[in-house]
């Protein structure tokens, strides 16, 4: 064992034993994953074409769970100076002190590679690449970008979106149609979701160095705008499942009713902006996703 090894082990034994562990969920930002294993979920049950195996199902969630938040926590690892400099992150572990940088290093690299390991040996090898895909893209393509570029959150999606394309491979072996149309639902929904929290957050993340667009964007109209054509995309790919015969007219209902819901509160917030109705901007996407997903696995033809 090498000296700074063991260095981490003697440092874990002497703190508080319940501490170190709620530390170490943390980093693995459970709430994220929780939407992650979700939105695989719906994409195995979309991609379904007969009964469900359940041990597959088991052993997806369960490797997805571990590449994810190994992801997630080494993402914390590289973005900890970051974290440093915001109010909303600063009493994380990392900037907080209460974990050292390696113990993050070993926990991320291990349940990464863990979790990509156990999909290849009991999903299968597409399942793992698209896993695998994920935390490469988020990892060394979305997180430096993040400090300069704005494009960081188109980027961002890219990966934020592949969970459902990892489900339904599990499913169907493959990435045929289905799996690109609940990718383009999760990558446009993004978009208004993490631009409405940089909007809010925007001197938090100014003074972090993080060039998100309302960074650069001093008036917001840029943010504005790109905000409603997202959500009028998501308006337009959410219809598709119907288009393409896999749901019926309760969910083609909910999805024209929740794209409405969501393009109406962005325009009030387009034309007269408000810290209050940014607020509603975000509620309404964190709302949207879990009721549009329910939709259309309840009402699957």
């Amino acid at each position: 064992m090498s000296d700074a090894c063991a260095e981490v082990v003697v440092t874990l034994v002497a703190r508080d034993r319940r501490q170190v562990v709620s530390d170490l969920v943390a980093l693995t930002k459970p709430r994220v994953v929780v939407m992650v294993l979700v939105t695989t979920l719906v994409g195995y049950d979309v991609g379904l074409t007969g009964s469900a195996d359940y041990l597959r199902m088991i052993h997806l969630l369960i490797g997805t769970l571990l590449a994810a938040s190994g992801t997630l926590a080494l993402n914390q690892y590289w973005e900890r100076d970051v974290d440093a400099r915001m109010e909303r992150t600063r009493a994380r572990p990392l900037p907080a002190g209460r974990l050292q940088p390696l113990e993050a290093l070993l926990l991320g690299v291990a349940l990464t590679m863990l979790g990509a390991a156990y999909l290849a040996a009991l999903v299968g090898a597409v399942v793992a690449l698209v896993i695998a895909a994920t935390a490469i893209l988020y990892l060394f393509a979305y997180t430096p970008l993040k400090r300069r570029s704005p494009l960081c959150t188109l980027v961002g999606a890219v990966p934020g979106a592949l969970a459902p394309v990892a489900g339904w491979a599990a499913a169907r072996g493959d990435v045929a149609l289905g799996a690109w149309v609940l990718f383009g639902v999760l990558f446009l929904w993004q978009l208004p979701h993490t631009l409405s929290i940089a909007r809010l957050y925007r001197e938090d993340y100014a003074r972090a160095g993080v060039r998100v667009l309302p960074v650069i964007d001093p008036d917001g109209a840029s943010t504005e705008r790109q905000i409603v054509l997202a959500c009028v995309g998501l308006l337009t790919v959410s219809l598709l499942p119907t288009v393409i015969g896999w749901t019926g007219p309760i969910y083609l209902a909910g999805a024209l009713v929740l794209g409405l819901a969501f393009v109406a509160v962005e325009m009030v917030q387009a034309l007269a902006p408000s810290a209050r109705s940014a607020r509603w901007v975000l509620l309404v996407s964190l709302l949207y996703l879990p009721l549009l997903l329910g939709l259309l696995a309840f009402d699957r033809i």
